[in-house]
Parts: structure tokens; C-alpha cells; sequence
């Protein structure tokens, strides 16, 4: 038997300000899209803003839906919409923020099992690394090098052949 560890290394900073001017933009554009978030259930509303690798940017947020578990995740959102305005073009940063209605969002949360899922497919698909930027409204800000470090023991479609 031999017992085995998962580690991976981010960088973490104070405040937004802390960030290369690039990198702060997109946070400053996800932190302004969670207005357009459709939370009226969980009051909790999430913005995600990317840079493509052609440059192009593009935004999502989550849409909530009364048949629970019917809404969509920020991330997921602007994936799909990347994937259909930008076929085949990958991701080169996403940032990540939220807006909780019920309380703080002075701190960086991590996106769900599904989103962690469709990050390393999408990565996969595109063969480019993502980096992720996580914030709340203000606050720390996470900053992850690749998305699958988010997913230790990925299953992915090569498991599938």
C-alpha cells in the first residue's frame, strides 16, 4: 500500500489591487456582471468575465430557475456562450466573483463539481490552460494557474476508450 498526496500551489492576493492591471480589469468586468445574475432563490449572485486566446472576451452569469436544479452556473454559462460565438478557441483567463444578497462577499469561493468538470473538458477540447481568478465583491483574490487543479482524480473521455 502507499498513501498518496494532491497539492497545488496558488497565489493569493490582499485586494484587487494587488493584480496586474489585465487581470484587474477582468475582475472589475466579473465583479459588475453579477447585477445581471437571475438569483431571485438563493439570493446569491454569480459574475464570471474571460479573455480568450483570440483576445476576444466574453461574460456569464447565473440564471436560477424555479424547478431547482433546472438554472445554470456563471461558469457554465460563459462556456457555452465562448464555445458558440468562438468555436474551438480556448480560454486564457476567467474571473470569477459573486454577490451574496444574505450576507458577506468579502472572500473567494470555489466553483462547483460540475463547473471543476466542464473547466478541465473545456481545457481538453481547446488544449489551453485556464487560469481562474476568485474574489468576492471585495477582499482576497485566488489566483489558480490551471483549472484542473481544481479537480484531483479527473475523469475525463480518455477513461472512456
Amino acid at each position: 500500500m502507499k498513501k498518496e498526496l494532491f497539492r497545488f500551489s496558488y497565489i493569493v492576493y490582499e485586494s484587487i489591487e494587488e493584480l496586474e492591471k489585465q487581470k484587474a480589469e477582468l475582475l472589475q468586468q466579473a465583479r459588475k456582471i453579477t447585477e445581471n445574475a437571475y438569483a431571485p432563490y438563493s439570493n446569491f449572485k454569480v459574475g464570471a468575465f474571460a479573455k480568450l486566446v483570440n483576445g476576444k472576451t466574453v461574460s456569464g452569469t447565473n440564471q436560477e430557475n424555479a424547478a431547482y436544479p433546472a438554472g445554470i452556473c456563471a461558469e457554465r454559462t460563459l462556456m457555452s456562450t465562448a464555445s458558440s460565438l468562438f468555436p474551438g478557441v480556448g480560454i486564457e483567463t476567467i474571473a470569477i466573483s459573486y454577490h451574496n444578497l444574505n450576507g458577506k462577499s468579502d472572500h473567494p469561493i470555489s466553483p462547483c463539481g460540475i463547473c471543476r468538470q466542464s473547466f478541465y473538458e473545456f481545457q481538453e477540447r481547446t488544449q489551453n490552460s485556464i487560469t481562474i481568478l476568485l474574489s468576492g465583491m471585495t477582499g482576497k483574490v485566488f489566483e489558480i494557474e490551471n483549472a484542473e487543479n481544481l479537480l484531483p482524480l479527473v475523469f475525463g473521455a480518455g477513461d472512456m476508450k
